[in-house]
């Protein structure tokens, strides 16, 4: 979304371009399209890559046109010039999503736009999100307001290395005597294939092994910048094509881009090869755009309406998604034809950014002749966001009052109706602002394999000297169970070995991961259950798993009523597989699935907490497949304890001053910890009945 710093027509040694211009607006009008939610562009995600490329481009052509002239590059300059044209607008916008963050979104999101603005202003907003993109307990959170700052990001990191890449090119270039143009050049380009070709294969690579990391990190993106700046370097010889020929290249590219948005949808692995159609479509229009002339695309790209949102397009860029997300949190998901008005209401603000602060900032003839001002001004507007953050987090993040020693599931033992949902409670435990963070110790003790691990991790609690071991396995929702069986094996002496991986149940299956084949998944099931067979077999294998999993046969997904199907007799082969090899297995009910984000219900609906209860029956009925595939497998004990977690309809978000969920599925620590006595009644029941004793106390 960077493209220029002087005037708001692009140039690339060759004057105005108002092809690229109008591309700029084809680029924001493509990403605003898609977010809006019209369903025929929604691949216009792509509209990102052309603004890469055409960034690319400008940027260089810049560069270059700077060392033609003066024979040295100024970097001082260059970053003054990239401080006015970003860094004041950025901040207005990451400052107003405070705002609009205390006026819209509910107190559980106050903290984590807090690190969203300082990692947004710092331009690191990429890798924070590539880390939330492969941490399994993130992959519920709404979407960040400032999302969108991850392009940003990839830009200016790219932009901290290429400058000086072209200095160094031009050092070994004079040093071997070369002071022409075009064997300058080739310097040039050997030290930009030197980031492109390593990033383009690495795009690739990634892309196939782990799609969600591969979209945000800036290597995986290095080389649709690259691809830009080599257009720019070679734009002289594309400025000698023949018209015919350079306008029928850049309508075809200008095509491709439309296609590519068309037939590109969230589905659709990316970056890796995808990619390469929109940025080769948009390297096309600038290459072919510089000897088409009138009978190129500008005829419709330089048109003044299109010409004006291209002026505009950083600031609509910036604007669009946190007031889309603003009206997302107020009113709930939006219609195509809401998201299309927020996404029009957003040209206000972009309008008024552009002309108050874009333009007189870029524009100001006193930071032009003294940069040094121009880079005080820009450190200023990274300050201000990241002082404004941590003082919104001191002086607005709410804090509910906790109960010390809260009951939780004991206070149903007293009475029955402390199950019920009511509108308000005194106080509750975890605050629900931090209730995320209420996790299993297994979490922070890395004893839960993450998505790309193939390996299990075996962790070990309880009694060291145990001669009765118990291995908890499966996904999150077994890991849920940790801290009422540590409790209980720590009482009755035992070993507990955790064998446990985000999103991955104990199945002979390959289920899915973001819509493709979790292959990571299927080999750490295989080696999980070897060492359930093995010579250090447990005793009793404690299983449960989220019944929202869905299984990969035959290169696709499994519809609903076959995937259910089938995940029932993959649930009852597996279970009956372990129990021939020796090991008896508690398999626990799957706990109700609110569909909800409790944390954020019941912050926002403090004093009206019956607006977070859900439906008993509609929440049990997803682990009725568990059910089914535990009747009559031998040496498969069901534990159902659910009657703790929903005993009234509707289920209550809050039991005994406990807070029952810390997100739309998984269960508090806090509240999981108060479930050990019924849970432990029910797992001595089925120990007794083993056919070897158990000796250890209980």
């Amino acid at each position: 979304m960077t493209e220029l710093d002087k005037g708001s027509a692009p140039r690339a040694g060759h004057g105005y371009r108002g092809d690229i211009e109008g591309m700029r607006a084809v680029a924001v009008g493509l990403v605003l399209l898609a977010h809006a939610g019209v369903p025929w562009v929604a691949g216009g995600f792509v509209g990102v890559d052309v603004f890469f490329v055409i960034s690319g481009f400008l940027i260089t052509g810049l560069l270059v046109a700077e060392q033609d002239r003066n024979g040295r590059i100024s970097l001082t300059a260059f970053y003054a010039r990239r401080a006015k044209r970003l860094l004041p607008a950025a901040a207005v916008v990451l400052v107003s999503t405070l705002v609009l963050a205390y006026a819209f979104l509910p107190a559980t999101r106050w903290r984590g736009t807090v690190f969203d603005v300082v990692a947004s202003a710092c331009y690191a907003m990429n890798w924070r999100l590539a880390a939330q993109a492969v941490d399994y307990l993130a992959a519920d959170d709404a979407p960040s307001m400032l999302q969108h700052f991850w392009s940003l990001a990839v830009e200016e990191q790219f932009y901290l290395v290429w400058p000086l890449l072209l200095i160094a090119a031009a050092v070994l270039a004079r040093r071997a005597g070369i002071h022409r143009r075009s064997p300058l050049r080739r310097y040039y380009l050997t030290g930009l294939s030197l980031i492109g070709v390593p990033s383009l294969a690495y795009s690739i690579y990634l892309t196939a092994a782990d799609p969600a990391r591969a979209y945000f990190v800036t290597p995986t993106r290095l080389w649709e910048l690259a691809l830009g700046a080599a257009l720019a370097i070679t734009a002289r010889s594309s400025a000698k094509l023949p018209a015919r020929v350079a306008a029928a290249m850049a309508w075809c590219g200008l095509a491709l881009v439309l296609v590519s948005a068309v037939m590109i949808t969230p589905a659709t692995t990316f970056p890796g090869y995808a990619a390469l159609l929109p940025t080769i479509g948009t390297g096309a229009v600038l290459a072919g755009g510089l000897a088409a002339g009138r009978s190129g695309p500008v005829r419709v790209l330089g048109l003044r309406p299109v010409r004006a949102i291209g002026a505009i397009s950083y600031s609509l860029y910036l604007w669009h998604w946190p007031l889309l997300m603003a009206a997302e949190s107020y009113y709930g998901k939006l219609s195509t034809g809401a998201g299309l008005a927020v996404v029009l209401a957003s040209v206000v603000p972009a309008v008024l950014t552009y002309r108050l602060v874009e333009n007189p900032v870029r524009l100001s003839p006193r930071l032009a002749a003294r940069p040094g001002r121009a880079l005080a001004l820009g450190l200023a507007c990274t300050l201000l966001p990241v002082a404004g953050a941590f003082g919104f987090q001191a002086a607005v993040l709410p804090t509910f009052r906790p109960v010390p020693n809260a009951a939780g599931a004991q206070a149903l033992v007293a009475s029955v109706t402390s199950g019920m949902a009511v509108d308000r409670v005194d106080a509750v435990t975890p605050d629900p602002v931090t209730a995320r963070d209420d996790l299993p110790l297994v979490y922070g003790q890395n004893c839960v394999s993450l998505s790309t691990d193939s390996k299990p991790k075996a962790c070990v609690y309880g009694s060291q000297t145990a001669t009765f071991t118990v291995a908890l396995v499966g996904d999150s929702h077994a890991a849920q169970w940790f801290p009422a069986l540590k409790t209980i094996a720590e009482q009755r002496q035992w070993r507990l070995v955790t064998y446990l991986k985000a999103s991955c149940p104990l199945l002979n299956e390959t289920v899915t991961l973001s819509g493709r084949a979790f292959d990571a998944c299927a080999k750490w099931n295989t080696a999980v259950r070897e060492v359930l067979a093995g010579p250090d077999k447990p005793d009793l294998a404690v299983v449960s798993a989220s019944t929202g999993h869905i299984i990969f046969r035959d290169g696709a997904m499994l519809g609903a009523a076959e995937n259910k199907q089938a995940i029932e007799q993959a649930m009852r082969s597996t279970l009956t597989a372990v129990t021939g090899g020796g090991v008896p297995v508690v398999l626990i009910r799957d706990t109700p699935r609110p569909l909800i984000d409790i944390p954020e219900c019941v912050a926002r609906h403090w004093t009206e907490l019956t607006r977070c209860g859900f439906s008993q029956s509609r929440a049990a009925e997803t682990s009725e497949p568990q059910v089914r595939a535990a009747q009559g497998a031998p040496g498969v004990h069901l534990i159902d304890v659910n009657q703790a977690i929903c005993p009234s309809d509707p289920c209550a978000p809050i039991i005994g001053d406990v807070l029952v969920y810390r997100d739309t599925h998984h269960l508090t620590a806090t509240y999981a910890s108060t479930l050990v006595p019924l849970l432990g009644v029910e797992l001595d029941r089925v120990v007794a009945d083993l056919p070897h004793p158990v000796t250890s106390a209980p």
